[in-house]
């Protein structure tokens, strides 16, 4: 028989979100007249707006046709589709040729990992999304779960919570060939300012870093102030790659279409362009996107699209503000939901996972244990705000009537 890969093994458990699933599969054969509601992964609920689904619609359609009918398309994308991204968000200033579109951001993450090789030494915040530490267990940039520690040896986390207003000290960080930040950040739901950003690609310039950075919810920034991409700064297209998606902002979760941008600027040590490699990683490991869901983009980024991608925006802030006034209502210290679908909660006197015990027990609520994002996140729980207006007015009104433990 063949070996196991051994780094599959250094994982620690199992998935996050799998295992939330399978708690509330337990407890729902437990309670089975529950209505559960679930606050937990972010995963979008309203409907794909009609503009939209009618250009995926048409073009299933013509695929049907001898005219309309195509097969694969190229591994980059249409060319349509990364006008449009360069033109709408980017203002035409990105290179569509330096535009790939995919399946997914958590792909490009697995296949970027696959590119930089198990060599690559790499620095993520702490807490944060855990596709970054699981995709560099599995590629063995890492070495075994310190269990004491509750973090992998190999990894630099750099801790970004309340106490230093979500953003790490540079100063005391190592060097490492790869930085994963994400902003506005999942789970915090913080954004880093352009003084701070300006900071963290001086930071990258100066180590010869390259910097990967997840703008997968830039669409929910709120305040003008904050950039929406790494590309705000100056000197960040020789250092930074960028990751964008779909998914939350009209609702492509199932449908799965992302983006990344990897300019010719940015170079390995050696001179040699990152994006010649991403190009051949990319016609490699992948036969491109759906021209099904590419259609979809492209009329999410027409006129029409554009408003309804708001529509769907502002729907989704309002459940988060509802969510995050009543914690403060009740004296949580909450943080986040200003630019983001997520409140990033502490829950005082309590563990992560008791917290999230607590929620489902009391006020039959899902949402995500912090120390699920990293050591920094115990004794926080995160919640989505994606929900229907109904299951939201009714979390807030359980949420009303909920007791802390020491309440009795």
């Amino acid at each position: 028989m063949a070996s196991r890969n051994p780094n599959l093994a250094k994982l620690h458990a199992g998935y996050l979100f799998p295992v939330i699933n399978q708690l509330k599969k337990v407890f729902l054969e437990k309670n089975p007249h529950v209505n559960l509601i679930s606050l937990g992964i972010g995963d979008t609920t309203e409907p794909i707006p009609i503009p939209i689904s009618a250009g995926m619609q048409k073009k299933a359609e013509a695929l049907a046709t001898k005219m309309g009918y195509s097969g694969y398309g190229p591994e980059q994308g249409s060319i349509e589709l990364r006008q449009a991204i360069s033109n709408q968000l980017y203002n035409t200033k990105i290179d569509p040729d330096d535009i790939f579109i995919s399946d997914g951001s958590k792909c490009d993450i697995g296949r970027l990992q696959i590119m930089f090789g198990a060599k690559a030494s790499i620095a993520i915040q702490d807490p944060s999304y855990p596709i970054y530490v699981d995709t560099s267990v599995i590629v063995g940039q890492t070495q075994n779960y310190n269990q004491e520690k509750s973090h992998y040896d190999g990894i630099v986390y750099m801790t970004c919570n309340p106490e230093n207003h979500f953003f790490p000290d540079l100063a005391k960080l190592p060097r490492t060939d790869l930085i994963y930040f994400c902003s506005p950040n999942n789970p915090t739901g913080a954004t880093a300012t352009h003084e701070q950003l300006k900071s963290l690609v001086a930071f990258a310039k100066k180590n010869r870093s390259v910097l990967i950075f997840d703008a997968a919810y830039a669409c929910f920034i709120q305040n003008q102030k904050v950039p929406k991409s790494i590309y705000e700064i100056d000197g960040a297209d020789e250092v930074a790659i960028e990751l964008g998606s779909f998914s939350k902002m009209v609702g492509f979760t199932g449908v799965r279409l992302a983006w990344s941008i990897v300019p010719k600027t940015v170079k390995f040590d050696d001179g040699h362009p990152v994006h010649a490699d991403w190009s051949r990683i990319n016609s490699t490991f992948f036969n491109g996107a759906s021209n099904i869901a590419q259609t979809g983009g492209l009329a999410s980024l027409a006129p029409e699209g554009l408003v309804e991608m708001q529509k769907l925006v502002a729907f989704y802030m309002e459940n988060t503000r509802l969510l995050k006034e009543t914690f403060e209502k009740k004296g949580f210290k909450v943080y986040g939901g200003m630019d983001t679908p997520y409140i990033w909660v502490k829950f005082p006197g309590m563990s992560s996972w008791d917290a999230f015990d607590h929620l489902m027990q009391n006020a039959h609520l899902v949402c995500t244990p912090g120390s699920g994002f990293g050591p920094a996140g115990e004794g926080f729980i995160r919640l989505s705000a994606f929900g229907h207006r109904e299951n939201i007015l009714e979390a807030v009104h359980r949420l009303g009537k909920l007791k802390m433990k020491d309440e009795g």
